[in-house]
């Protein structure tokens, strides 16, 4: 953590000096911006990890300069947004943020999120996972065949034989929606009956509360009502 360097972006100053404080007080050096134009001037000058970006903003909002930091930087980018902007924090993520977190913000939460991303940011090197033969990798989850865990934003996460063998088909098939009775009998090789839903639904659960941050609006594991069950893909 130390010498590590964070970019806080907003044009609201009350909340850059409340996040600087409470990022200084956690170790890191803090650089501030009030707009995007500026964001990419202090970039230009200055080594930085992790980039936290507000949307709106004057001159430059914060989506017109997260596309102009990936044109030539793939540090770790986390938008803040307000709860009712559902669709800026979507649009954030599909151009490259690499996380959001909601205001008002819980300061436990965003200093987890923002430790977070340094920790898999810089276990690889300053650059994005290269998968092996023996890892399946999606976004910052990934699962290791050979130690049958998951690692989540370069932390590892230790799993039952059934969490595993769940997690694997689902990660073998970004995308693709299983029913509970289809993940029961390639699990369990067992034919399905009434009871494998609440069964498959109780593992789901277990899943989630070890992979997310919060397991109630999870980012991997996603339930396709009246269908099934799917790993998001990234």
């Amino acid at each position: 953590m130390e010498g590590q360097v964070i970019l806080i972006v907003d044009d609201n100053r009350e909340i850059v000096f409340s996040l600087g404080k409470l990022l200084e007080y956690e170790g890191y050096r803090v650089l501030k911006a009030y707009d995007g134009l500026e964001a990419l001037d202090v970039l230009k000058d200055n080594q930085v990890d992790l980039i936290l970006l507000d949307v709106m903003m004057p001159k430059l909002n914060g989506l017109s300069a997260l596309m102009k930091i990936r044109e030539t930087n793939k540090i770790p980018v986390i938008i803040l947004s307000a709860k009712t902007e559902e669709s800026d924090k979507v649009s954030g993520l599909m151009m490259g943020a690499d996380d959001y977190i909601a205001k008002p913000y819980n300061p436990a939460e965003l200093a987890a999120r923002v430790a977070a991303q340094l920790r898999r940011y810089h276990a690889w090197g300053g650059g994005a996972p290269k998968p092996k033969e023996d890892q399946l990798v999606n976004g910052s989850l990934i699962l290791d065949r050979r130690s049958k865990t998951a690692i989540v934003d370069g932390a590892e996460v230790r799993l039952t034989a059934k969490e595993y063998k769940i997690l694997e088909l689902l990660m073998e098939y970004p995308g693709q929606v299983f029913s509970a009775e289809r993940i029961y009998e390639k699990v369990w090789k067992e034919v399905a009956n009434y009871a494998v839903e609440n069964t498959v639904m109780v593992h789901i659960r277990h899943i989630r509360e070890k992979l997310e941050i919060d397991p109630k609006n999870p980012k991997y594991v996603k339930v396709v009502w009246g269908i099934g069950y799917k790993m998001e893909r990234f």
